[in-house]
């Protein structure tokens, strides 16, 4: 697969050595060549901004500048955040609305999606609950600012 647009079945982009990923959907996995930041950067533009706009506009909406979560598309509720800096290789990236649970497994932890998938991420409890629980307000500041226009 060439290219890859994030959609409404994305699950996870995790990350794998030489520059591929593994992309989690609902119904299927499979590994393209090109590392998650390039999936969420291409996706970003396929959806009509850039990853730096979208970084920008969640700065603006809520002050966060590091390890943003990010509206890939809006009419779709698709949001995703990253488990590390963005900027490093290792970083997963999640999508916020397939999330059900998550659990710590000793230094790491398990995120169950809604599908049955259940993902072990290297990621403590308390840095995950931190970025679900930004993703989510992020989330909520978006459906406030869309029902006021």
């Amino acid at each position: 697969m060439e290219n890859y647009e994030i959609n409404e079945d994305t699950l996870a982009i995790v990350p794998l050595k030489g520059g591929k990923s593994k992309i989690i959907e609902k119904d299927r996995e499979f590994i393209i060549n090109h590392t998650p930041m390039e999936i969420i950067d291409y996706s970003c533009l396929y959806f009509g901004s850039s990853y730096s706009g979208r970084q920008s506009a969640t700065k603006h909406l809520l002050g966060i500048s590091y390890k943003s979560p990010i509206i890939v598309e809006e009419s779709r509720n698709m949001i995703f955040f990253p488990t590390n800096s963005p900027r490093l290789l290792d970083c997963y990236w999640i999508a916020l609305k397939h999330i059900v649970d998550y659990k710590k497994s000793q230094e790491q932890s398990i995120i169950s999606f809604n599908s049955g998938i259940e993902l072990q991420v290297p990621i403590s409890y308390g840095s995950l609950d931190n970025q679900v629980l930004r993703a989510t307000r992020l989330e909520s500041v978006f459906r406030n600012k869309k029902k006021i226009s």
